[in-house]
């Protein structure tokens, strides 16, 4: 953990936030009511400590007169959906730095298939340099004339970038206040803008019903972003973005199985 390199050992963070010893050792990742304190100790950022949470993309924001929902009013629940959402959309927006890095390969899981999916994501993290994902994230998105994957909602529902699903995209995105970053030229239909989206709605950073979620979800993103993580997977020029887009196709699969829930 790098709060404990840069600490140098778990006694001293402990000692530094006023903790027990075993309570950090416990810790698999910085808890996120933690996160401030240890990067007022440590110097270490808050993005750094935790991608999931901090990480943001920055593609998009609320519009003037939004207010953001308050920590307690996201659950547990809500709160691990909306990081998910958040690490896919970090990893997809651009190469991830070396800090963002080291901190995707602390990332562990448990014996399910996205936690396997987790594990071996943390794994290629660890494997990985920034330089050599930065070539691989060029090759996979972006490409000399086109990447191997385009990932546009327009360019998967009817091949062919600029179309109808972006603009059903941008009238949702006018409904719900949010608004695309100066700055920022990429068509809102990318992946990773829509992700983005959904960790809005889920961890408050938009303040919209519950049912947007699946609204949203279901209009954007359960038409075709499991099959481009799919394509993906299998691009010539994938490696760490592999590990990325097996996460990305099981989460889409378990959201897509929880939102046709009953409620």
């Amino acid at each position: 953990m790098l709060a404990i390199h840069a600490a140098g050992s778990i006694s001293a963070l402990a000692r530094g936030l006023g903790l027990s010893q075993p309570s950090v050792s416990a810790w698999s990742r910085v808890p996120a009511e933690r996160v401030v304190a240890v990067e007022s100790f440590t110097g270490i950022s808050r993005e750094c400590l935790r991608p999931d949470i901090f990480g943001i993309t920055t593609m998009i924001q609320a519009g003037p007169g939004m207010t953001r929902f308050e920590a307690e009013e996201v659950d547990e629940t809500d709160q691990a959906r909306a990081d998910e959402y958040r690490l896919l959309a970090t990893l997809l927006a651009r190469p991830p730095s070396v800090e963002v890095l080291l901190a995707v390969a602390g990332i562990g899981g448990n014996p399910s298939p996205l936690g396997m999916a987790h594990i071996a994501l943390g794994q290629a993290a660890s494997r990985a340099d920034e330089a050599g994902v930065g070539r691989e994230y060029f090759n996979v998105f972006v490409g000399v004339g086109r990447g191997e994957v385009l990932p546009y909602a327009s360019f998967y529902l009817t091949g062919f970038l600029h179309e109808r699903p972006l603009a059903r995209v941008r009238e949702d995105l006018v409904r719900l206040g949010i608004e695309r970053r100066e700055g920022v030229h990429e068509p809102e239909d990318q992946l990773a803008t829509l992700l983005e989206v959904m960790a809005g709605l889920i961890g408050g950073e938009f303040r919209a019903p519950v049912a947007e979620q699946k609204y949203f979800f279901e209009r954007h993103l359960k038409p075709w972003a499991a099959r481009c993580f799919a394509d993906i997977q299998v691009a010539e020029s994938a490696k760490f973005y592999r590990a990325v887009a097996s996460v990305g196709r099981l989460w889409i699969e378990i959201e897509s199985e929880a939102f046709e829930l009953p409620e």
